[in-house]
């Protein structure tokens, strides 16, 4: 994914290459950096990384991704019409819960293929309705919750699955490999 910190004219390409329980590997602008998350009982989680923890927290809104981190807050802006997604995977291969709450709707199935910008599940948290949105084109693979569904920060909501290079074929009508 790429993000242009609002304000600023500088790209910074961000890629999670894998993540393990607490720990996630990302890949920031070709710099491998990993990282250990704790989740914290209000949402926001400490990080840690080459032994340095700090406090930040994160919600993402319709146009823009809002981080504090320690004592300073960033707002990040996906950038629009980068090429060859669909050729690089998924940008994300799951979506989380952004904060504690409770699953209010699901906008999708399993099997279901997404879209840049769908809309996937509704999340209710300090009685704001928060909606989850696809960060690339996809294929639903598992949905871990349900309707209704209390949940943490950062507990898995959505797997995906890469989409099809043909956007007219699923998962059950791709060819056998």
């Amino acid at each position: 994914m790429k993000l242009k910190l609002v304000g600023n004219t500088r790209t910074i390409e961000v890629e999670i290459v894998a993540r393990d329980g607490a720990i996630v590997r990302t890949r920031i602008d070709g710099i491998d950096v990993i990282a250990e998350l704790e989740p914290l009982a209000d949402g926001a989680a400490i990080l840690g990384i080459d032994g340095r923890r700090i406090r930040i927290a994160g919600a993402r809104t319709r146009n823009s991704i809002l981080v504090v981190a320690g004592p300073a807050s960033f707002e990040f802006a996906p950038v629009e019409g980068r090429t060859g997604a669909s050729r690089h995977g998924l940008a994300a291969p799951e979506v989380t819960a952004p904060m504690p709450g409770k699953i209010l709707k699901l906008l999708v199935a399993e099997g279901d293929r997404v879209e840049h910008g769908q809309a996937l599940a509704v999340l209710e948290a300090m009685k704001m309705e928060t909606t989850l949105y696809a960060e690339s084109a996809a294929i639903v693979k598992k949905i871990r919750v349900g309707a209704g569904d209390m949940v943490d920060h950062g507990v898995v909501i959505i797997e995906f699955s890469p989409a099809p290079a043909d956007p007219s074929m699923s998962e059950s009508t791709a060819p056998d490999a």
